[in-house]
């Protein structure tokens, strides 16, 4: 196992890999909720070969800091039926991962806070050809569902607190 969690070999391309549309999904994954395993069935519907970026705890500036251990959330997204590969995000550069596996898709989460022409102008920048689309929105067939690792934590704290 590498430094970033990859499993030994997931770089190497000699499986096929080179004919397999390879899309890429990224997030923070602090607490797995429903939203998240929506978020990546509908990222793996878009090509072959799922890719995961979870992002490094010190990358993550939009939100509070994850509780979970960074390799922690990776072991566990890595564990979805969706996700084909899961990797810990770059310590300085979010497009590095990007870079290396050449996706032919960025898939970003309904609600996330990416900025879709801001990403397409870094990877023209780097010239990197690859699309970038949201996923759809979850709608839960229940009520009261938390999509949110914040609500989540909030529903604790106001539960046990």
């Amino acid at each position: 196992m590498s430094e970033d969690g990859a499993s030994e070999g997931d770089d190497e391309r000699g499986d096929d890999r080179d004919a397999e549309q390879v899309v890429v999904a990224q997030g923070t994954f602090d607490v797995l909720h429903p939203g998240h395993l929506h978020y990546l069935r509908d990222a793996a519907e878009m090509g072959d070969h799922l890719v995961v970026i979870v992002a490094r705890s010190e990358n993550v500036t939009h939100k509070a800091k994850p509780v979970v251990p960074g390799p922690q959330r990776r072991e566990m997204v890595a564990g979805l039926k969706p996700v084909d590969e899961a990797r810990l995000g770059h310590t300085e550069d979010i497009f590095v991962p990007i870079e290396e596996l050449d996706p032919a898709i960025i898939a970003l989460g309904f609600d996330q806070h990416h900025d879709v022409a801001g990403i397409e102008a870094a990877l023209a920048d780097r010239d990197i050809d690859c699309e970038v689309r949201r996923a759809s929105a979850y709608e839960p067939e229940y009520d009261d569902a938390l999509l949110s690792t914040g609500r989540i934590v909030d529903r604790i704290l106001d539960e046990r607190a």
